[in-house]
């Protein structure tokens, strides 16, 4: 059961925090000067999300965020969250990273390129497409873990701001 339980938190923490916390009972907030962040967003998806079912949404996001999971693994590129149809990673947390914008770049040309099949393969069953939007900025960001219930490792700053503008724009 302890096994299940560690493993369960290094699916919800980076190691290094979920090691932290279980010597500490806390993780210490720490900032980190070189991170690159990364947003993806489906641009019009609560209207495609709409015509859909509850079964069929819930499907297709799950799909494409282990999709995305798995390019970012590969990178070395840390999630941070999933907020609806919004997906936030972050190379050069918790851990230095000197290619972190490299990394993140190509993560996101390999996100385009699925997101970019996923959509022509809708559009020729004739449903509307899932178009999708991508923003990084590279900086300085805060990253930390808040709450007590559902606690969560984050991350704050001008950095991840200027992702989600490139992102919405």
């Amino acid at each position: 059961q302890k096994v299940q339980i560690e493993d369960l938190l290094l699916n919800i923490l980076p190691k290094e925090i979920s090691e932290e916390l279980k010597e500490k009972g806390k993780a210490t907030a720490r900032r980190h000067e070189a991170v690159t962040v990364l947003f993806t967003d489906m641009k019009g998806f609560t209207r495609t999300a709409e015509q859909m079912t509850p079964e069929q949404l819930v499907s297709e996001l799950d799909e494409c965020f282990i999709r995305f999971d798995a390019i970012i693994d590969r990178y070395g590129i840390e999630k941070i969250k999933t907020i609806g149809d919004s997906y936030m990673c972050a190379a050069g947390v918790p851990r230095p990273e000197p290619f972190h914008a490299h990394k993140t770049v190509l993560a996101a040309l390999e996100i385009r390129d699925l997101m970019t099949e996923w959509r022509a393969e809708r559009e020729q069953r004739g449903e509307r497409p899932w178009v999708l939007r991508i923003g990084a900025h590279s900086g300085a960001v805060v990253a930390g873990v808040v709450g007590r219930r559902k606690f969560a490792y984050d991350i704050w700053g001008d950095t991840v701001n200027t992702a989600s503008r490139m992102e919405s724009s």
